[in-house]
């Protein structure tokens, strides 16, 4: 069954050799201004990592990786990256990165398991990126400065966008906004995680989402979140749990909240233990990128994934991922979406 979220009216504002501009555009702007904001320096990255190494991205634990033999090394078997969320960290270990600065890297992946929709690919493309942090940095007020400078980043590309194409318009407020997942139960607590992002977005425009994995007061998870990444158990200044959440704005194109950005200061050795616990995985301990971890040879870092498809379907206001990204689509979506004016590549 066509999960096609159908836009009111929609027309895309864009013809296609447009929209190819725009993607150029922005892409090649928006990496150059948060390279600069965050100091990043971009790396090459893997399209698949060892199996069995704890390397790979989790993601919720359910979804499964694209795996494949490999002939010439006995036939161990590689995983297709679901993002680079650990690999990165390693990176910066590797490349004894100063704490202040960082990488980022064009991070591709395949998502076999995704449910497909104008929001959800099989093909996941993003900006991946890792700063090495003090022990000090470990806080609520450090995490609201990055996401901040990002979210900055990402009205400057409005702006250009917006200067190139003048048929578009701004949409995206002035300022990001802050709630905490609990928070946001407790204004809404008849409605689901998903509807309670679309309330408060469509209530304050851009909203960070903090404290995703943990489990709220009614016993949920607000959203999954993998055990070994992101810190989602430590309590923060205002008692509430988490390091870590979630940009989200309120894209009047679909009526509905958009999520651009997945990113948290990482697990260190106390708050892994604690979730792997929390997670009944303490097995995982004894993985390759756990063991180096809990080894103190990586340094302690904040991170995470900027959706490339997503940010350009955003700024160049267009109704489905598919007008951005060429990709596999059910042959009733792609029917569905040519009945509502929405061309796919």
């Amino acid at each position: 069954m066509s999960k096609v979220i159908e836009p009111k009216g929609y027309k895309a504002v864009l013809d296609m050799r447009q929209t190819e501009h725009g993607i150029k555009l922005i892409k090649e702007f928006f990496q150059q201004n948060i390279s600069t904001e965050l100091r990043l320096r971009r790396v090459t990255a893997p399209l698949f990592v060892l199996q069995g190494l704890g390397i790979n991205d989790d993601l919720n634990g359910i979804e499964r990786p694209v795996t494949f033999p490999i002939k010439d090394m006995g036939e161990q078997r590689a995983e297709v990256v679901h993002s680079l969320a650990k690999w990165k960290r390693l990176t910066l270990a590797e490349q004894e990165v100063e704490r202040g600065y960082g990488i980022y890297t064009d991070m591709n992946a395949i998502r076999a398991d995704e449910e497909l929709d104008n929001l959800h690919s099989l093909y996941v493309d993003q900006w991946d990126w890792e700063a090495v942090i003090g022990r000090e940095d470990r806080t609520l007020t450090f995490l609201k400065d990055v996401v901040t400078r990002i979210y900055a980043a990402i009205r400057r590309t409005e702006y250009l966008t917006c200067e190139t194409f003048p048929q578009l318009k701004p949409f995206l407020p002035e300022q990001i906004r802050f709630i905490h997942a609990e928070e946001l139960l407790q204004r809404y607590p008849t409605l689901t995680p998903k509807e309670r992002e679309d309330a408060i977005c469509r209530e304050w425009g851009a909203v960070f989402v903090i404290g995703i994995g943990g489990r709220l007061s009614n016993g949920e998870k607000h959203d999954g979140r993998a055990a070994d990444y992101d810190d989602w158990s430590t309590v923060a200044e205002n008692g509430l749990e988490g390091l870590n959440g979630d940009i989200l704005i309120w894209y009047p194109v679909l009526e509905r909240s958009f999520e651009l950005s997945s990113m948290g200061i990482r697990v260190d050795k106390e708050s892994l233990l604690r979730q792997l616990a929390i997670e009944h995985q303490e097995e995982r301990k004894e993985l390759y990128f756990h063991r180096q971890l809990l080894s103190d040879r990586l340094p302690l870092s904040i991170g995470g994934g900027i959706g490339q498809s997503r940010l350009c379907m955003v700024l160049l206001q267009k109704a489905h991922i598919g007008e951005i990204q060429a990709s596999i689509w059910p042959d009733e979506m792609r029917e569905e979406c040519r009945k509502l004016g929405i061309r796919l590549i």
